[in-house]
């Protein structure tokens, strides 16, 4: 009994998963969420899951074999969960990441996108992950976001209360080189680290700031709800895909 519950703690430390991992886990999070029809998923959707072009960062070209090592790997960390159909014939996979952490949904949510997507701004964010869980403000983003921040499961280049800040998850292996932070790569644009200069004297009339405020928060607002849009169209893309397949899937059973 000591021994289980031991291992249950190992479980819930795990803080780290490889690029494969974080996509496999992402993929099965997002349709659990946007298409739980045609949830659990097979390998073949998984595999889709993984290399589709929308809503993807980097885009990959994983193999079945691939995704069936990584899917192998994550139930090793009893993160993922195999399903057998009534039929006997397909196995299904699930997520068992509400089994292993005590996340809410909109901060499941939130590791998903980023998982899927990398490095974003706080409203890109919330535009990408009310469309699996309703986040109606940036201040509510914050407030999950900043649980995450917490546990050092997500990091930010700044504090997140500032506008235009850039935010990730924290579950890179440590090869990566970007367990403490953003990376210089070629890929990402390197955080500029030079003094904030002087502010100018700011006139005695103080309505401009506030003016200038609330109309950046109104553009921030805007951009978010196009990104929404956006994905909302995305993710019916993404279901048009899986009944193709399915339908595919489908055929090849009985033979035609």
């Amino acid at each position: 009994m000591n021994d289980a519950t031991q291992e249950d703690k190992e479980l819930l430390q795990i803080s780290e998963l490889s690029r494969p991992q974080r996509r496999v886990l992402g993929v099965l999070l997002e349709k659990a969420f946007t298409t739980p029809d045609q949830y659990p998923l097979t390998l073949k959707a998984v595999t889709t899951g993984c290399n589709q072009k929308s809503n993807r960062d980097p885009i990959s070209n994983y193999s079945e074999t691939q995704v069936y090592e990584t899917l192998e790997s994550l139930r090793e960390l009893g993160l993922v969960a195999v399903i057998h159909s009534d039929s006997g014939r397909t196995e299904r996979y699930r997520h068992y990441m509400r089994h292993r952490f005590n996340f809410t949904e909109p901060q499941l949510a939130i590791l998903t996108e980023l998982w899927l997507r990398g490095r974003q701004t706080m409203g890109e964010l919330r535009g990408r992950a009310s469309r699996m869980v309703p986040i109606e403000t940036l201040e509510q983003l914050r407030a999950e976001f900043k649980g995450l921040l917490d546990q050092k499961y997500v990091q930010s280049n700044g504090s997140i209360e500032r506008r235009g800040i850039e935010v990730d998850h924290n579950w890179y292996k440590e090869s990566e080189g970007k367990a403490l932070g953003f990376d210089s790569s070629a890929d990402s644009e390197p955080e500029d680290t030079r003094p904030a200069p002087t502010p100018a004297p700011v006139p005695t009339v103080n309505n401009t700031s506030s003016e200038l405020g609330a109309l950046q928060e109104a553009v921030e607002r805007l951009q978010s709800d196009n990104q929404q849009l956006s994905q909302h169209v995305a993710s019916m893309a993404d279901v048009v895909e899986q009944l193709q397949q399915q339908l595919a899937d489908l055929k090849q059973e009985l033979g035609s």
